[in-house]
């Protein structure tokens, strides 16, 4: 009953939304509203808008459903989205006009221009290009998760990991999506032009393109009274429920992925892509920049026609659009994803036809199947049922994801209890490519700092846990979980874990690193003296607010605490240094756990 009440509801902001922007008179958008009233109840959608450009005019923008689906507001052509990576061809445009400049070449070694940016090894180092990395040929994988989860606002910290990311490909041998390499191209662009890249893209293009909602931060998006809320579809007992999520604050990987914007300000950036770089008569980005970002550049796979649909086809990747045959007809596309939000933009240059479509759900089927029912109409195709092709491959994917899960639970694994206790895996360990894991024990469970998310640790066999994601209320989610393995070192300590997070290369290996425990200088004092290890004088002492211990013939070592009586020796892993007390609470001895064995020392009195 409640889900009939949702659909009734969603049905009669369309049908406000209609009333409000006047319904166009031009035949081909006859019914539309009905359409799409169905899809979204369909799909489950909280709203989108969409605007439809036939060479420099808007013909059609809408607004559909809701932008807060609590206090119903509506839609509106004005209401602002999160586009995701719709901002690549924002980014590779200032790259094309230092090009045009000639401030740089898109075709040297980045690193002629950004020496600080180090690949994995030598070949990338000398070979990969400006060009190379807007059309995601670079042998670089996603790693997504080194930015998404390990997040930061530094773009120099994002710079200095790529380095520690192996490729899975060589240079130009394939095409692979790669995100570092867009906010590498906004570094570049900051480099060249001595201003930041939110400032480049405003003067650069909200500006003359009078794009006056767009912004660049969540923060100016939640200051918008016209902005969307970003939602979620999560199934249930069976119902599919409509789950507001949080912003993403993108930050760092801005280039990659930060603008805000509306179908009405991103119509004017599409009408200035149809007539090859200009908007009304003025150069916006140059001529031939242009022509080559919507050409094809890089084959992103062979895209034979299928039996389903034969009249699409082929996939290729120019500077920050994709472009394919539509039924004929020659497309460039990109899509856009982000926390709460997917985006659809497209032109036909053949055609000088742009349509673009922005919805407040996560992950969803709508801007795609909008998208095309609205291109069939503008280029007079044959009706196609898009939203019953596309639910038949969604139906089929969420089938095969539960027979996979079902398949697991009938396979009768055995769980087997951890190979050591639950505190001796609690500690710091870090991958330099990714970040830090802050893994501590609380009551009687393992949870996970995992950058700006918090996991629980279930354990599975021996050395193996898996990672579930519990939100800002403590819950878990356990539909999927991330498998890890701890390794030990031949002390017998746990040094390290491995997480299969980009599975294109070989699994991460993060290190455990010192983890300082907070000790009044004061309290230090009781550790110093001397300490016999058979023939052997360790000293320990004080010095500067810390602990260091010297032994005869080797260099000055200092300890850093990572418990109340264990101290970790800085910049040597697998040793370990626990001072040993008597009851009463007096230190009397130390042990020194390392590599080749675990030795006792007494305290001298």
């Amino acid at each position: 009953m409640k889900q009939l009440l949702f659909s009734l509801a969603m049905c009669s902001a369309v049908l406000a939304s209609a009333q409000e922007n006047g319904l166009a008179t031009d035949k081909r958008f006859t019914g539309l509203d009905t359409a799409f009233t169905r899809i979204m109840s369909l799909w489950k959608a909280a709203g989108f808008a969409v605007a439809v450009i036939e060479k420099n005019k808007v013909v059609y923008a809408r607004g559909f459903g809701y932008r807060n689906v609590a206090e119903k507001l509506p839609v509106t052509p004005n209401t602002l989205f999160a586009i995701g990576s719709c901002t690549k061809a924002f980014t590779a445009s200032l790259i094309g006009s230092l090009d045009a400049r000639g401030d740089i070449s898109i075709d040297k070694p980045v690193r002629d221009y950004l020496p600080e940016l180090k690949f994995f090894n030598d070949e990338m180092n000398d070979r990969i290009t400006l060009r190379d990395m807007m059309c995601h040929r670079t042998g670089l994988p996603r790693h997504d998760l080194s930015w998404y989860i390990f997040s930061t606002k530094s773009r120099d910290s994002l710079i200095k990991r790529i380095q520690y990311m192996e490729p899975s490909a060589h240079v130009r041998e394939k095409w692979q999506y790669n995100n570092f390499m867009f906010m590498a191209q906004g570094v570049v662009i900051e480099k060249y032009t001595h201003q930041s890249w939110e400032t480049n893209i405003k003067t650069s293009y909200f500006q003359p393109l009078g794009m006056i909602h767009s912004n660049l931060t969540i923060d100016d998006l939640e200051k918008d009274p016209d902005a969307a809320l970003g939602y979620t579809v999560k199934d249930s007992a069976n119902i599919q429920k409509i789950i507001k999520t949080d912003y993403y604050h993108i930050d760092a990987m801005g280039p990659a992925g930060a603008i805000n914007s509306s179908v009405s300000d991103m119509s004017n950036w599409l009408i200035t892509w149809i007539y090859g770089g200009k908007f009304h008569g003025k150069e916006i980005i140059p001529a031939g920049f242009a022509k080559e970002a919507m050409s094809s550049q890089m084959i992103v796979w062979s895209g034979l026609p299928s039996a389903e649909n034969k009249e699409t086809f082929f996939s290729n990747y120019g500077f920050g659009w994709s472009m394919d045959s539509y039924r004929g007809h020659y497309r460039v596309e990109h899509g856009g994803q982000i926390d709460g939000f997917s985006a659809s933009t497209c032109f036909f240059p053949g055609d000088s036809i742009g349509i673009v479509v922005l919805s407040n759900q996560g992950g969803s089927s709508i801007p795609p199947i909008v998208r095309n029912l609205i291109s069939d109409r503008m280029l007079g195709l044959k009706y196609y049922d898009w939203s019953g092709f596309m639910r038949k491959d969604y139906d089929k994917m969420m089938q095969d994801q539960k027979d996979g899960e079902d398949a697991k639970l009938k396979s009768g694994t055995i769980r087997t209890p951890p190979a050591h206790q639950l505190k001796d895996y609690a500690g710091l360990f870090n991958n330099k490519g990714y970040g830090n894991l802050d893994i501590y024990l609380e009551r009687d469970s393992l949870f996970m700092l995992i950058g700006n998310k918090n996991g629980w640790l279930k354990p599975d066999k021996y050395e193996w846990f898996n990672i579930y994601l519990r939100d800002k209320q403590g819950l878990v989610d356990t539909s999927h979980g991330l498998g890890i393995e701890f390794r030990t070192a031949s002390n017998g300590e746990i040094n390290e874990l491995n997480a299969a997070l980009e599975p294109s290369v070989k699994t991460l290996v993060f290190s455990r690193i010192p983890k300082e425990a907070a000790i009044q200088t004061d309290s230090l004092k009781k550790f110093e003296g001397e300490y016999l290890i058979g023939p052997i004088t360790l000293r320990v002492f004080l010095q500067n607010s810390a602990l260091h211990l010297t032994v005869p013939g080797q260099p000055e070592y200092e300890l850093i605490p990572i418990d109340a009586n264990k101290f970790n020796i800085k910049d040597m892993t697998g040793f370990t240094i626990t001072f040993n007390k008597d009851e009463n609470n007096e230190v009397t001895s130390l042990t020194s756990a390392q590599p080749n064995g675990t030795f006792k020392g007494e305290k001298k009195k």
